[in-house]
């Protein structure tokens, strides 16, 4: 594959099908979107095939100064790669989601959709530090269009506070983009910035310009308030690319951007990280608990489940920065599936009110035993994806510290509580009514879209290696990086963080 610029045409394919499916009626438009969907698919898998574990770290490396003052830099390493094939995956699920349930304007929504899925594969992909910021801002529209047009009842109030929410903190994050940039002496490829040394009085500002961005994208406690408003009014492949990818880019950011480029930082406010996450996975896992809406419930679960990457990221030991990036993954399935299984029963009966539902085990049973793997899989049962995240994170933040382990060891509890009483009350018991007992189980279309999730969720469960061997050795540069830079005195978290020797875990620097 050298010579062959298989990122850009990543990029490419499905912006060049938004623009076919602008010029052709509904009908087609679904099938481009489809097709392009499905190629950009094959493609990743292509990519992921032809991937080297413990090769160079950046590879795929595309690099051009066309667009003037702009470098035109692609280039993935492991959690990047991970990260792609998670969109990718995603993108054909919900254009088969979408197929009948929209129907007002469907080219545009396609359009909107394929624009998406470029600029989140672009925010993986940037080496250039505004390419990566225009990437970054830029998939707001698509969604703000998404929420804005196809959503619910209430859907400019929630599109408007999306925008407004992730627009807000980016601005803090491109004044600090900039100051770096004039630092480095105009240098704006990203491997060069993460190997300077920035001031450590100057870290700390530049640490928190990006923070405010990346933690509104997170979602963390307290800027989480526009998810599950967004949730709510989004449709439902809205939803399901929100949940799945959208908030994954801020704990991409820290990776990327916060932990490697402001190390003395990082060590500083470690427990600004960690209070906000805890607050989050106790508060946001009781409101879960006393929801009635169906989304609303899984929104507020996001913000908990999301908590737990916050805290892995943070504890600066391979445990802990694995289990993060393995949890971003089996969430963006799991969120995903599940908010799929509220659009099912949605299309049908058109309420999310939990207490229409019950006893849908009865009529719909292929429905109710995917909706239980994924309940099980969100809980973090052992042979699901979640488990094997939740777990890494949970022995990382114990190394760090026991006190941050204890209190978000309460939020599997509560979570357990909280999924297990949403999928009580709609699968079990007796039919409320008679719209919900009526109801036809899965179509194929469903099934395929569901199965594929599932299948994907026990395969992570059943060998996570295949999803953390291509992420070890960046993860293992991220933590030499961290380990150099971390002055002895700052963080007894930086110096413990090797104390426990690591299991023998394939090549890493």
């Amino acid at each position: 594959m050298t010579g062959v610029p298989i990122l850009s045409i990543l990029l490419a394919v499905p912006m060049l099908g938004a623009v076919a499916c602008l010029l052709v009626p509904a009908g087609a438009a679904r099938w481009i979107a489809l097709g392009a969907t499905l190629l950009d698919l094959l493609l990743g898998i292509l990519l992921w095939s032809q991937y080297q574990i413990g090769g160079p770290q950046w590879q795929f490396v595309e690099y051009s100064r066309a667009f003037g003052p702009f470098a035109w830099a692609l280039g993935i390493d492991g959690i990047a790669l991970m990260l792609i094939m998670l969109s990718l995956f995603l993108m054909p699920i919900c254009i088969l989601a979408s197929w009948e349930s929209v129907t007002r304007r469907v080219p545009e929504y396609m359009a909107a959709f394929l624009a998406m899925e470029t600029m989140m594969l672009g925010v993986f992909m940037a080496q250039d530090i505004f390419l990566f910021y225009i990437f970054f801002e830029a998939g707001l529209i698509p969604m703000y269009l998404i929420i804005g047009i196809w959503g619910g009842a209430e859907r400019i109030y929630a599109s408007y506070k999306f925008f407004l929410y992730t627009l807000l903190g980016s601005v803090l994050m491109l004044i600090a983009m900039l100051w770096m940039v004039n630092f480095t002496g105009g240098d704006t490829y990203i491997p060069h910035l993460l190997a300077t040394d920035f001031p450590r009085q100057a870290q700390t500002w530049l640490w928190l310009a990006f923070f405010a961005s990346f933690a509104v994208k997170m979602p963390m406690w307290p800027v989480h308030t526009w998810l599950p408003d967004a949730h709510v009014q989004a449709p439902t492949a809205g939803s399901v690319i929100l949940a799945g990818v959208l908030l994954k880019l801020g704990g991409y950011g820290f990776v990327r951007f916060s932990l490697p480029m402001f190390p003395e930082a990082s060590a500083q406010l470690v427990w600004i990280v960690f209070g906000l996450s805890l607050v989050a996975i106790v508060y946001t896992s009781l409101v879960a608990l006393v929801q009635r809406d169906m989304k609303k419930l899984i929104a507020y679960s996001s913000v908990a489940h999301m908590a737990f990457v916050t805290i892995g990221i943070f504890t600066f030991n391979r445990q802990g920065i694995e289990g993060a990036l393995v949890v971003m993954l089996s969430h963006g399935l799991v969120s995903g599936a599940l908010f799929l299984c509220v659009g099912v029963i949605y299309d049908r009966l058109h309420t999310r009110e939990i207490d229409r539902y019950g006893g849908l085990s009865n009529n719909m049973p292929a429905y109710a035993v995917l909706f239980l793997l994924f309940t099980m899989a969100s809980v973090g049962l052992p042979g699901t994806g979640g488990f094997v995240g939740e777990f890494l994170a949970l022995i990382g933040s114990y190394r760090a510290s026991s006190l941050v382990a204890f209190v978000a060891t309460t939020g599997i509890i509560l979570g357990a509580a909280y999924m297990l009483y949403l999928y009580w009350r709609v699968a079990y018991g007796t039919s409320r009514n008679a719209d919900a007992a009526a109801m036809p189980d899965l179509t194929l279309r469903e099934l395929v879209s569901l199965g594929s999730i599932a299948a994907v969720v026990l395969w992570m469960g059943v060998y996570p290696e295949s999803f953390l061997a291509p992420m070890r050795q960046d993860v293992g540069l991220l933590l030499a990086r961290v380990e150099r830079a971390a002055p002895p005195g700052d963080a007894a978290l930086v110096r413990s963080a090797h104390a426990a020797p690591a299991p023998a875990e394939g090549a890493h620097h």
